[in-house]
Formats: C-alpha cells, sequence, structure tokens
C-alpha cells in the first residue's frame, strides 16, 4: 500500500481511535459486546434445548441475570465513589465473569449442567457486571473532553450494533454446531480479552469522594433534583420492563410457536441488526440536524415500536423471517438514536463527582425494572400465552415516550453544561468543599 492511500485510509479512521489510550478501551469494550451477544443468545438456547425449560422458567432464569441491578447497583456506585482505583474494579470484574462463563461449557462436557447452574452463574455474573458497570461510566469521561461525548459514545455504540449483527448469527452457528453450552467459551474468552486492554491504559481519575452522612444516597438526590435525569430514568425503567417482558419470551415464542431453529433464528436477528449499524453512523447527524433532545425523544419511539410486529408474525417460515428482519432492523436504527443521545446527555450533566453513585442509582431503578419485566414475562406466558404476552409488552414499551414529551428533553438542541442545573452544581460544590470525616 502506498504511502498516500495509507494517509487517506488513516484520515477516514475517527479521531478519538487515534488516541491510544481510548483505542485501548473501545478495543476491549468491542471485544466484550460481542461475546456478550453470543451468551445473550446461548444461555436461554441452552436452557430451552439442553434442559427444556418451560416459560416459567426462562422468566426465572432472566431474572437470576437481572436481579443483582436492583439490588447491588445503589451501594456498588457508592463503593466505587468511595474506594476509587475504578479501573482495577473493571479488570476483577473481567476475569471473575470469565471464569463464571467458562464453568458451563465445563458442567456441560461433564454431562454436570443444570438449571440450578444457571441461575447461579447469571446472579453471579451480573453482580460483576453491576461493579464494571457503575466504573466504566466514570472511566469513560476520563479519556474523554466534553465535546467528544457523542462521538465517544458514536463509537461504543457502533461497535455494540455491530455485535448485534455478528455476535446472534455467530451464536446461533455456535450452538449449532458445538451446542449452547460449548458456544459460551466465547464470551469467556472476550472477557479476559477486555481486561487485557484495560491493563494497558492509565486514565487519571477523579479521587475517591470521602464517607460522609448521605453518600449512599446522594445519585438519588441528584437524579431527584435534574428533570432531565429524571426524565430520562423514567422513560428508561418503563421500556426496559416492557423490553424484558418482551425478551424473557421471544426465544421461547420462535423456536416452540414458529419453529424457527437456533441458527436460523441468530441469523436473521443478525442481520436485522444491520439497522443498529446504519442507526450509529447516522445519529451523530442527526443529532446535528435536530438537536440532542429530538433525537433522544425519537429514539424512545422507533427502539420499542417496529417490535410490535414480532406478535404478529404467522403464516410461511419465509415471512416470519422477514417479519423478524424487518423488526430488528428498524428498532435497531430507534436503539442508537436512544443509548447514543441519552448516554451522551447523562455524560454531560453528571459531575464527576457523583458519577458512579449517580451511575449506580440510575441503574437501581432502570435496570431493576428488568428482573420484574422478566418475572411478569414469565408469569404471563405460562397463565394467558407466548402471543398475548407480546402484545402487552410491545405496546407498553411504545407507550414510555410519553414520559419524555413534557419534559425539558425535546426542547434540548445542543448537549447542556454541568451549571446549567444550578441546584445540583451547587450541592455538588458543597460536597467537594465539606471536609472530610475519618471513621
Amino acid at each position: 500500500m502506498s504511502a498516500t492511500a495509507t494517509r487517506a485510509l488513516a484520515a477516514r479512521v475517527p479521531a478519538l481511535l487515534h488516541e491510544r489510550p481510548f483505542r485501548r478501551y473501545w478495543s476491549g469494550q468491542s471485544v466484550s459486546l460481542l461475546g456478550d451477544q453470543i451468551t445473550f443468545l446461548a444461555i436461554p438456547l441452552a436452557a430451552v434445548l439442553v434442559l427444556h425449560a418451560d416459560a416459567a422458567q426462562m422468566g426465572w432464569l432472566s431474572t437470576a441475570g437481572l436481579l443483582p441491578a436492583l439490588l447491588f447497583s445503589l451501594p456498588a456506585g457508592a463503593w466505587a465513589d468511595r474506594r476509587g482505583r475504578r479501573r482495577q474494579v473493571m479488570i476483577t470484574a473481567d476475569l471473575a465473569r470469565a471464569a463464571l462463563i467458562a464453568s458451563l461449557p465445563v458442567a456441560y462436557a461433564l454431562d454436570a449442567l443444570t438449571l440450578g447452574q444457571l441461575y447461579a452463574v447469571a446472579f453471579a455474573v451480573g453482580v460483576f457486571s453491576v461493579l464494571f458497570d457503575v466504573c466504566n461510566a466514570t472511566l469513560f469521561v476520563t479519556l474523554l473532553r466534553p465535546d467528544q461525548y457523542v462521538q465517544g459514545n458514536t463509537l461504543i455504540n457502533g461497535t455494540r450494533a455491530f455485535s448485534f449483527v455478528a455476535g446472534p448469527s455467530a451464536g446461533g452457528l455456535l450452538v449449532q454446531v458445538l451446542a449452547a453450552p460449548l458456544a459460551l467459551l466465547a464470551d469467556a474468552v472476550s472477557f479476559v480479552a477486555s481486561a487485557a486492554f484495560l491493563a494497558r491504559i492509565a486514565p487519571a481519575e477523579p479521587p475517591p469522594a470521602p464517607p460522609r452522612k448521605g453518600h449512599l444516597t446522594a445519585g438519588l438526590r441528584f437524579i431527584g433534583r435534574s428533570r432531565i435525569l429524571r426524565t430520562l430514568l423514567a422513560g428508561a425503567a418503563t421500556v426496559n420492563f416492557f423490553n424484558f417482558v418482551f425478551h424473557s419470551l421471544v426465544v421461547l415464542y420462535a423456536v416452540d410457536e414458529l419453529g424457527l431453529d437456533a441458527g436460523t433464528l441468530g441469523l436473521v436477528i443478525g442481520a436485522g441488526a444491520v439497522g443498529g449499524l446504519i442507526g450509529a453512523l447516522l445519529t451523530g447527524r442527526i443529532i446535528r440536524a435536530i438537536g440532542i433532545g429530538p433525537a433522544v425523544t425519537l429514539g424512545y419511539f422507533f427502539f420499542p415500536a417496529p417490535l410490535v410486529l414480532i406478535p404478529l408474525a404467522g403464516g410461511p417460515t419465509p415471512l416470519v423471517l422477514a417479519t423478524f428482519f424487518c423488526a430488528e432492523f428498524v428498532s435497531g436504527i430507534g436503539l442508537m438514536l436512544l443509548d447514543i443521545g441519552s448516554g451522551s446527555l447523562q455524560a454531560a450533566v453528571i459531575p464527576d463527582a457523583l458519577r458512579s453513585r449517580v451511575s449506580g442509582a440510575f441503574r437501581t431503578v432502570n435496570y431493576g425494572m428488568r428482573p420484574l419485566g422478566a418475572v411478569t414475562g414469565g408469569v404471563l406466558g405460562s397463565s394467558i400465552g407466548l402471543r398475548p404476552t407480546l402484545w402487552i409488552a410491545t405496546v407498553g414499551g411504545v407507550l414510555s415516550v410519553l414520559w419524555l414529551l413534557p419534559s425539558p428533553v425535546p426542547r434540548l438542541r445542543e448537549l447542556p453544561a454541568e451549571e446549567a442545573e444550578p441546584t445540583d452544581s451547587a450541592a455538588v460544590r458543597a460536597e467537594a468543599a465539606a471536609p472530610s470525616r475519618t471513621v
């Protein structure tokens, strides 16, 4: 390749990827996200195909992985802000999750895999994921300037969208070739790779927060004072509840009622997720054209709305596959608008001194709705049937946009500065200035 061609290729690489610390961080996230998508399909398929789980058991399996967010996000965020050294916590969490996921194919090879082990591993992986994620919110902003938040979120979510394309397809094929539990080895390896990339960066993290009265609930109080965060949290909690009613049953619905096999299901969902890639490429332009707030509002509608097609699916197999593809394609575009825009708003509004605590509080409410949704999905699926439950889930998800319409979010053209929330900023300055107490 000529020097001119090399320079032209380099010029097409996003500017942030020329910065080594962020490039290593992004590389670790990319590998881990791909492995997560394989597991997202492989664990429920292991429950259905190997252990013959029913609707209620599928609901409990989803709940086991999601319950730690409800139980531990708030104390994990407070602990992370007080302890500091968040990168080290993230590396430990990656290695622990690798070992836990690897235990499943080992048990399967020994003919000892049980639903109890799936529940236990899903719960333990969820605990370490909480620790990783509350620290990740702070690590992300230490690598970027505020004017880079949208681009940074675009790169991370663009990779996430790619994982939606490649992960289910690879997961479905691995399940076909190796059996569902053995396919999980790919995710175990991805966690080790993520830890290795994190070990090679050394960002300047915020100092540990001094312990004082109210430390545990400071994140919740900050959200309560911020109209922007209150709105985003209410919308996200609603869409997540109904989305997990949906996802707790959609694999069982596709396999049992529509007759799709694992490989075909993975390929169609992966192909449909190309919409996420397109959404990641377009979101920056959409935000520049209509503003950050209108883009987020559109995302809250166009992420859940296309999934209404899934309970409509029926008839010849090609028509069913086309329906799944269209639903996943358009939903992926909406998801990128929602995640990139909402993530950038949160990064701009939340101060460093409270970032892990606000992240933990946000996850407690937002992610805490997910196990409730999974349990509800299992109960409704067993009592009224899979298709009626999917109707409730998809229509309920669309209604989440109603939280945003009367709020300030749709009117935001640019990312607000932290100082745009004077009450919040004053509270943060007061906390920073207060003398620390030794215990």
